[in-house]
C-alpha cells in the first residue's frame, strides 16, 4: 500500500539517486510541522482583520480562505485586483453548476501562500475595497 503511494507521486523509474532523496523527503516531517505553524499564524492573523468587513471562518484544512461576499464573484476579484492589486479566485470558478447553481457563486477564494506581512497587508486592502463598495 505505502509503495502504490510513493508509486504515485513518482512514477515507475526512478533513479536511485531520486530514490533517496526522496526517502529523506518523505521521512522528514520537520517542514511540515513549520508549515502548519506558519500557516496558523497567516490565519489567526488575516481571520480577524477580514472578519471585520465579510463572513469568513477559519478552514479545518488547507491554506485557503472562502468568503462569502454580495454580488457577483467575479466582478469582485477583477474589481478587486484592478484597484488594489490582491488577486483572489472567483468561487464560481472553482464549482460546476448543479440543479441551476453554482455553489461557488458569491463567495471568493483567498490563498494564504505569500509571506505573512503580504497576507496581511492584502487583508487590510480587501478590508478597504469591500468598505469603498458599501459606502
Amino acid at each position: 500500500k505505502h509503495f502504490l503511494l510513493y508509486r504515485t507521486y513518482h512514477g515507475s523509474a526512478m533513479s536511485p539517486v531520486v530514490q533517496a532523496a526522496s526517502i529523506a523527503a518523505w521521512a522528514d516531517e520537520d517542514h511540515v510541522v513549520a508549515n502548519r505553524a506558519m500557516y496558523r499564524d497567516k490565519f489567526a492573523r488575516v481571520t480577524p482583520i477580514l472578519a471585520r468587513v465579510m463572513d469568513v471562518a477559519l478552514p479545518d484544512a488547507g491554506f485557503y480562505l472562502w468568503a462569502n461576499i454580495d454580488g457577483s464573484d467575479t466582478d469582485f476579484a477583477r474589481e478587486l485586483f484592478a484597484l488594489y492589486n490582491v488577486a483572489v479566485l472567483p468561487g464560481s470558478y472553482l464549482a460546476r453548476e448543479a440543479h441551476g447553481v453554482n455553489p461557488g457563486a458569491q463567495r471568493i477564494r483567498m490563498a494564504l501562500v505569500a509571506e505573512t506581512a503580504e497576507c496581511e497587508e492584502a487583508a487590510q486592502r480587501i478590508v478597504q475595497f469591500v468598505k469603498s463598495r458599501t459606502s
